[in-house]
């Protein structure tokens, strides 16, 4: 049957022994090697010690309310993305240009494709025809650069009418 005191005790008597045994050791390095063996003995008491105790168990409802839940998206993913898109469109020029306006390009020519068989990039004029000078002015190709990057975007009035008039073609 082991004891709590058995480590102390193995280490108390690994000491006697290597000071009667090896005389030429000093008497202060084995005190020090054994009060190492004895603190470790200690800890090892105490961690058992610990880990063996029972804590108290925490309430299934505390549990539940630690758990962070996921909240519930009321809109897709994907319109999500697109809504905070048009909103920083619509805030800032260079955002418009560099991700909006792609945006809203590839969708006309998309569309464009499917309903009518052509490219808007390799037949500009005749989409420029279908979408009209207002649209075509905002998802042309060759869109020259805002003066003002970080001016305001593309009003958001203008981007519902080219998503309107993308959605007629």
């Amino acid at each position: 049957m082991r004891t709590r005191f058995g480590w102390p005790a193995a280490a108390t008597v690994i000491l006697l022994v290597v000071l009667l045994s090896l005389p030429q050791i000093p008497t202060a390095r084995a005190l020090s090697i054994w009060v190492v063996f004895a603190t470790a003995a200690v800890l090892l008491v105490l961690n058992r010690h610990t880990r063996d105790r029972r804590w108290p168990v925490a309430s299934p409802r505390f549990e539940q309310a630690l758990r962070r839940r996921k909240p519930e998206a009321s809109q897709p993913e994907e319109l999500q993305r697109m809504d905070s898109e048009l909103v920083l469109g619509s805030a800032e020029a260079d955002y418009a240009q560099r991700r909006l306006l792609p945006l809203l390009r590839s969708v006309a020519s998309a569309r464009i494709a499917a309903r009518y068989g052509f490219e808007l990039e390799r037949r500009p004029e005749a989409a420029r025809e279908l979408l009209g000078e207002d649209v075509w002015e905002l998802v042309r190709p060759d869109r020259p650069e805002p003066e003002d990057r970080h001016g305001p975007g593309v009003p958001r009035e203008r981007i519902v009418a080219v998503i309107e008039k993308v959605e007629s073609l």
